[in-house]
């Protein structure tokens, strides 16, 4: 039975963007091996748990319809792993309002599973580090243990090794997502060609249009890769890269969602709108990166 008094919980989970990405090699097992800046913006998905005897999700929100509710989805899964972890027979009613799209390269599924072990532990009051949450992570997904530390971070290994990095100024940014869904996986089956090196920088950038400079010199390794599976990413970073005020114009993870940077939030709100209006078939949103 729920246990009195046991309190609700509200969870953000925060849209992933890989401000670079590079694919320094290969693992036996086929796994790619990464240099990444990942941060997070300031839109995503929220996550309501409450206290029940069963475990349920609902998905609700623009996207949720599109998302699987059987046993497979992610949160559900993080939901059972976490229990066979800690040795518990407890339910909980799970609400995922989905707000960012499926597929997209902006790690959706990931920060809503993180999001649910970091609630769930919290709700069931499981006595868990940080340090077996992302194992736990890792095994539902890459990107997993890095939604779990939240905050922006150099990332290599296949995901799993998470590095914090320099203060990052105030930037804003304008997120495009052309509606054609792209797996990660045929992403990656698709990436041939050389390896980068890996490219880490240590001092913070003064403001945005210094990030800009800094990243300009590095790139998204999958970016080659996944517009030959969708060839409307390029035609997405070629129409961002014309907005006025845009600093540099890249994808986001494996894509299809490209991201356009900013100095100032009127400028990306401005950009955004005149976005929207032309591609009405687009999800276009104006944010910035998360503090």
């Amino acid at each position: 039975m729920v246990q009195p008094g046991s309190a609700a919980l509200s969870l953000e989970a925060p849209a992933k963007i890989n401000l670079y990405l590079h694919v320094t090699g290969r693992r036996a097992d086929g796994y790619h091996l990464l240099d990444s800046l990942v941060v997070f913006a300031a839109v995503g998905d929220t996550l309501r748990i409450e206290p029940a005897d069963e475990l349920t999700l609902t998905n609700e929100g623009p996207f949720g319809a599109i998302l699987e509710p059987g046993p497979n989805n992610l949160v559900l899964r993080a939901a059972r792993s976490l229990a066979a972890e800690a040795g518990i027979d407890r339910g909980a009613r799970l609400t995922l309002v989905k707000r960012v799209p499926v597929a997209a390269g902006l790690g959706g599924g990931s920060s809503d599973a993180a999001a649910a072990l970091k609630g769930l532990a919290k709700l069931w009051d499981v006595d868990v580090d940080s340090e077996d949450l992302a194992r736990l992570g890792l095994d539902l997904g890459a990107d997993v243990p890095v939604c779990l530390y939240g905050a922006p971070a150099y990332v290599s290994g296949i995901g799993e090794v998470i590095e914090a990095a320099p203060t990052l100024p105030e930037t804003h940014l304008v997120l495009a997502n052309p509606g054609r869904p792209v797996l990660t996986a045929a992403v990656y089956a698709a990436q041939v060609g050389r390896f980068a090196a890996p490219a880490r920088f240590a001092d913070a950038p003064a403001d945005a249009r210094a990030l800009a400079e800094v990243l300009s010199r590095r790139e998204n390794g999958l970016a080659a890769a996944a517009a030959t599976i969708e060839p409307v990413i390029g035609e997405t970073l070629a129409v961002l890269a014309q907005l006025d005020g845009c600093l540099l114009a890249r994808l986001c993870g494996s894509g299809p969602t490209c991201f356009a940077m900013f100095a100032d939030g009127a400028a990306a709100a401005t950009a955004a709108a005149t976005l929207a209006q032309a591609h009405p078939g687009w999800w276009v949103t104006a944010t910035r990166l998360a503090p």
